[in-house]
């Protein structure tokens, strides 16, 4: 499975790419807002931190336009990822940009039959939100597993990128049932270190070699 970084905080993402666990970058207009920095600048800075796709987002809602603003994200640097939403508008943009040789990630997937529509219009990525149906009382890993098992069946390249991640169970419940990538927080993929046994028995372990008066340096 690839880890994508879902910030557009720079410190966080080099920390995360010098430890080989930054396999691409997530943004989108609200992490762009929470930055504090012009979306082309940050983006560029982004691109040059990590080797894998950057998801940068267009922000019109028709397709002309998204297909502009795509053509101009996408030449900000090679390994930019040309986010649009999962409209009918925005598979018209994926369609064209994903032939014109462009990354396409289509993002705020919330069913099974949208993604089917993602993956004929050539989508490089789907973004399946799982937080955000857990938020309505829906299983959001229902969905990645449907989405998963329909891709199978047919061969679909398109890869499942599982977005709206809240937690290390969420991690680990998508790479279980096959997820290709998963865009997460730094919080939560720093999270999947910690173990209450972990700290219990590396407590154990110091308190010992604390009482043998030895020193390894």
């Amino acid at each position: 499975m690839k880890f994508f970084v879902d910030t557009a905080d720079v410190d966080a993402i080099r920390e995360l790419a010098e430890l080989g666990m930054a396999d691409g970058v997530t943004t989108n207009p609200s992490l762009i807002l929470k930055s504090g920095r012009d979306i082309l600048e940050v983006t560029r800075e982004i691109c040059g931190i990590v080797e894998g796709p950057v998801s940068a987002e267009v922000v019109a809602t028709a397709a002309p336009k998204m297909i502009e603003e795509g053509r101009k994200l996408a030449q900000i640097a090679p390994n930019i990822a040309v986010k649009v939403p999962l409209t009918w508008d925005g598979l018209k943009a994926c369609k064209t940009l994903t032939g014109e040789g462009h990354m396409v990630n289509v993002t705020l997937c919330f069913s099974a039959a949208q993604a089917i529509l993602a993956a004929k219009a050539g989508a490089t990525f789907v973004s399946p939100f799982v937080g955000r149906l857990d938020d309505i009382n829906l299983d959001g890993m229902d969905l990645i597993a449907d989405i998963r098992a329909i891709y199978d069946n047919y061969g679909f390249e398109t890869q499942i990128l599982a977005a709206s991640i809240r937690s290390v169970n969420h991690v680990t419940e998508a790479a279980k049932i096959g997820a290709d990538v998963v865009t997460a927080p730094p919080g939560v993929l720093k999270q999947m270190a910690a173990h209450p046994l972990t700290d219990k028995g590396l407590a154990t372990f110091l308190a010992d070699w604390e009482k043998t008066g030895q020193k390894i340096l």
